[in-house]
């Protein structure tokens, strides 16, 4: 029978694993990452606090996107608490952490992350739904959209205790991770090739929705007048999904390969030298998300400027309304499910009137 080692504090098992603390760190790599670590996470409660009060305060929000919005947005702002405990309990400190302290430090980022993908697959899903069948908003009741939430969150958080529930190497130290001392290699192998998968259908939901949205582009084109408005949807919304896929593939597909090769026992990979720069890589993504998914949207940004300014809403309302943001082909405050097609079609764009009667004026 193995021997266990529960009651070993982290410096046995860095020692053993030889992996690098901020013993190892020069006084300019800490100042740099504590400086870059406290301004991202300022950043993230800020900007993600202000998400959250934009969708609850303006009543145009309240529909199923803004909704999974604002929980990535809940992602994001616990991704930066799970950081703060991070900076809190890593370099020279790590050594002195008890096993149960290092799992609830790791299991906070792994929760946080777990989070904000799914979340992001499910904004991806429920996009493809809707513009799949050309219209403004998902059918996505209520109860539905909450279920998703909580099922969201029940994921994350299982996946951060998995490896505190048994799946480690505490009985077992041959099987030890580099990166993660007390982690299996396979558990890191399972986790990073299950995020890959999860980014990989990522990627396919949005190449399809670009693919769908071009052709449909293309074929009302033919059949109605360049309007300038009416090309530049789709336009916006292929600038939209090309950030997004291009700001995951920056910040996650680095730190998921260093960790499947830590999982795959690559000892000449390197990978001590790059882990912190790509773990601060992996939460630039929870600063990026508040800016792709909310100030791409003119309605959104109004209103958070409105809060941040603490003023009221302005008269210039009716100008704002008919802006057509990019995160969803248009938006009206029309919910009877009417198709887009139907209006593009018509010249209707997102409550502006028809466009003919509106040059005969």
């Amino acid at each position: 029978m193995n021997e266990c080692y529960y009651d070993k504090r982290m410096d046995f098992f860095y020692n053993r694993t030889k992996t690098d603390t901020a013993d190892e760190w020069t006084g300019a790599q800490l100042i740099g990452v504590l400086c870059f670590g406290t301004f991202f996470c300022l950043f993230i409660f800020i900007s993600n606090s202000l998400v959250i009060a934009a969708v609850v305060k303006n009543k145009r929000f309240h529909f199923p996107f803004y909704y999974l919005l604002a929980n990535l947005a809940a992602a994001d702002f616990f991704a930066g608490i799970a950081y703060v405990f991070l900076m809190f309990n890593t370099g020279p400190v790590s050594k002195t952490l008890t096993v149960n302290r290092w799992f609830l430090r790791q299991g906070l980022l792994d929760t946080s992350l777990t989070a904000s993908l799914v979340n992001l697959l499910v904004i991806a899903v429920e996009r493809h739904m809707s513009i799949m069948r050309m219209k403004i908003h998902s059918n996505l009741t209520k109860k539905r959209v909450t279920f998703l939430i909580i099922s969201i969150w029940a994921i994350a958080i299982f996946m951060g205790a998995v490896p505190t529930l048994g799946w480690n190497c505490l009985c077992d130290i041959n099987v030890c991770s580099s990166l993660a001392p007390i982690y299996s290699r396979s558990y890191l192998v399972f986790w990073s090739v299950l995020n890959l998968v999860v980014f990989f259908i990522m990627v396919v939901v949005y190449i399809r929705i670009y693919m769908y949205v071009q052709r449909k582009t293309n074929v009302l084109s033919s059949h109605t007048s360049g309007s300038i408005s009416r090309r530049r949807t789709p336009v916006k919304l292929m600038k939209t999904v090309m950030t997004v896929l291009g700001a995951f593939v920056v910040c996650w597909t680095p730190g998921l390969v260093v960790l499947l090769l830590d999982g795959l026992n690559c000892t000449d990979c390197g990978i001590q030298n790059v882990k912190r720069w790509f773990l601060l890589l992996a939460l630039l993504n929870s600063v990026m998300n508040p800016i792709i998914y909310s100030y791409k949207d003119d309605e959104m940004w109004a209103t958070m400027k409105r809060m941040i300014c603490c003023s009221s809403e302005d008269k210039s309302q009716e100008r704002r309304s008919s802006r057509i943001p990019s995160t969803v082909l248009c938006r009206s405050t029309d919910t009877s499910g009417h198709y887009i097609e139907d209006g593009i079609i018509q010249g209707t764009i997102c409550g502006k009137g028809d466009l003919g009667d509106k040059g005969n004026s």
